[in-house]
């Protein structure tokens, strides 16, 4: 593909991608809870969701989907219920005293956990299918070009998550130690955050 169009989507979707959304905010309440190494793990899961999005937009399954209203919206009810069982469980272990051994034995849980939470956002697949066409020339290969965008996506994604990632955690490690108090009060605002991506993702 030639520079331009490449430079013209780039521009398109990063003010898409720094406008807060689910991948945004359950990154951040990573990145909070578990300091930057959480939220960079997290960063990896949700960009290998969007891999995941692009290869189907390369194969042509995402157009088949979105063909597919009832199916459309079975995945998007996936996605808010996995956001607001992820809530829950914040919230929840928030109202427990205890140590924080929890945080150890979910150690990088959240490569997993964002890796679902991109793959079940179909607000990620809609980028795909609604803009990458407007980029893309009828006389070359539809599955290059797809690919080709695709990538530029998913680096401005890691690189504005990672950003995000490493100043909330360089924030949160200022802060000090985390004692059974704050831990609850993180682990509440974080359940809280997640809870809003799962409210805003239902209303969409």
């Amino acid at each position: 593909m030639e520079p331009t169009p490449l430079l013209l989507f780039a521009v398109t979707v990063l003010p898409l991608i720094c406008t807060p959304g689910p991948d945004m905010l359950f990154i951040a309440s990573q990145a909070i809870n578990g300091g930057a190494a959480a939220g960079l793990r997290a960063t990896a899961g949700v960009c290998t969701g969007y891999a995941v999005h692009s290869l189907l937009v390369a194969l042509g399954l995402a157009a088949i989907i979105a063909a597919s209203p009832w199916l459309f919206e079975a995945l998007r009810w996936i996605g808010v219920a996995y956001l607001a069982y992820l809530a829950v469980r914040l919230i929840r272990s928030a109202m427990r005293a205890g140590s924080l051994g929890l945080q150890a034995a979910v150690r990088g849980g959240q490569f997993r956990r964002g890796l679902l939470t991109a793959v079940l956002n179909p607000k990620g697949m809609m980028i795909y299918f609604a803009i990458l066409p407007q980029f893309m020339r009828a006389d070359e290969p539809a599955a290059a070009q797809a690919m080709a965008l695709s990538a530029i996506f998913i680096a401005l994604c890691a690189l504005v998550y990672a950003g995000l990632s490493v100043l909330l955690g360089l924030r949160r490690g200022r802060s000090g130690g985390f004692s059974d108090r704050r831990r609850r009060w993180v682990e509440g605002v974080s359940g809280g955050m997640v809870a809003i991506a799962a409210l805003v993702l239902a209303r969409d």
